[in-house]
C-alpha cells in the first residue's frame, strides 16, 4: 500500500467533499466516505496496490466522526513514520455560500443539534483551523458549481496519481505470426543484425547470453535503445496524465525468437528500475517454423 498515493479529503461541511470524492473515483482512485480515522492503519493493510486498476486511495474524513479531531494527528504522524505517502486536501467556502447550500439541500449540519446553522458553520471552521494549517492543498469552492468543482478536482486527482501505477506490458513478437492487436506502441527491430543466420546461434533464443551479446554489442543497437528509452521516458508520463491504466509496448522482428526478445528484455529491465507495474511477455519465442 505504500506505493499508492493516499488522499485525505476533509474540510467544512457543505464545501463539496462528496463531489470531490466522486471526481477521485472517476480518476481511478479507490474511494471511501466517512472513514473513521482510527481504522485507517487497518484499512491500509488491505492488498489494494496489487490491483493495477487502482490509481490511489481517496478518503473523506471530517467532523461527522465523533473524536476525529483528537485522533487524526497521532494516526497521521505514525503512518508517515511508517513510510506511507498521503496528502491532505482541505475544502472550504464562504459562510454565505455554505448557508445557501444548506438552504438548498435542507441537510443538517453535523454540529447543528447543539447550535444554529451559522453558529455551527463558524464553530466547525474554528475547530478545523489546525487541520487546515497542515493541509497540502486548500481549495475554496465558493465560486464553483457542482460540475465545475468536479472537473477541477478531477484535474487535481490526475496530478496526484502515483507515477508507475500504470500497468506496462512489454511484448516481443514475430511479424510472420501476425501483429499483436493489443499493442499501444509498436517498434520494428528487423533493421538489427540477425543471429538467425549464424549457425551456432540459430537454435538459441533472445534470453540467452550468447544472443544478447551478439545483439547488444552492436553500436546501432545501443544508439537505438538510447533514443527509444528517451522516447518512452517522454511518453509514459503523458499516457498516465490521460488516465491510461495499461500500456502495451510491442517489439517485433521476423520470427519473434531472437532480436525482439532481447530488445524487449532490455526495455523491460530499464523501465523496471523506476516502476513496479511492469511485465514481460515473449509471444513467439517457442515458434520454430
Amino acid at each position: 500500500m505504500k506505493q499508492l498515493t493516499i488522499i485525505i479529503i476533509t474540510g467544512l461541511s457543505g464545501s463539496g467533499k462528496s463531489t470531490a470524492l466522486d471526481a477521485f473515483e472517476d480518476a481511478g482512485f479507490y474511494c471511501v466516505d466517512n472513514m473513521p480515522v482510527a481504522l485507517l492503519p487497518k484499512f491500509l493493510e488491505l492488498p489494494l496496490e496489487s490491483d493495477p486498476e487502482i490509481a490511489g486511495i481517496a478518503l473523506v474524513m471530517d467532523l461527522r466522526e465523533k473524536g476525529f479531531l483528537a485522533k487524526y494527528t497521532p494516526v497521521f504522524e505514525e503512518l508517515k513514520r511508517e513510510g506511507y505517502r498521503f496528502e491532505i486536501l482541505f475544502l472550504e467556502a464562504d459562510e454565505q455560500i455554505l448557508l445557501q447550500r444548506y438552504s438548498t439541500t435542507r441537510r443538517h449540519h453535523p454540529l447543528s443539534p447543539d447550535k444554529g446553522l451559522m453558529e455551527s458553520i463558524r464553530a466547525e471552521k474554528e475547530q478545523l483551523n489546525q487541520l487546515r494549517s497542515v493541509a497540502d492543498k486548500i481549495i475554496d469552492t465558493s465560486k464553483f458549481n457542482a460540475h465545475e468543482l468536479k472537473s477541477y478536482i478531477f484535474d487535481v486527482a490526475q496530478k496526484s496519481r502515483k507515477l508507475g501505477l500504470m500497468q506496462i506490458n512489454i511484448l516481443s513478437f514475430g511479424f510472420k505470426y501476425g501483429i499483436p492487436h493489443e499493442a499501444d506502441l509498436m517498434v520494428d527491430v528487423r533493421f538489427l543484425a540477425n543471429p538467425y543466420f549464424i549457425p551456432e546461434l540459430k537454435a538459441l533464443d533472445g534470453e540467452t547470453r550468447e544472443i544478447k551479446d551478439f545483439i547488444l554489442k552492436e553500436s546501432e543497437t545501443r544508439k537505438f535503445l538510447k533514443k527509444y528509452f528517451d522516447l518512452l521516458d517522454y511518453l509514459m508520463p503523458l499516457y498516465e496524465k490521460e488516465g491510461k491504466s495499461y500500456l502495451t509496448i510491442a517489439v517485433g522482428c521476423t520470427g519473434g525468437r531472437h532480436r525482439s526478445v532481447t530488445i524487449a528484455r532490455s526495455i523491460h529491465d530499464r523501465i523496471k528500475k523506476e516502476r513496479t507495474h511492469v511485465q514481460l511477455f515473449h509471444r513467439d519465442i517457442n515458434q520454430t517454423s
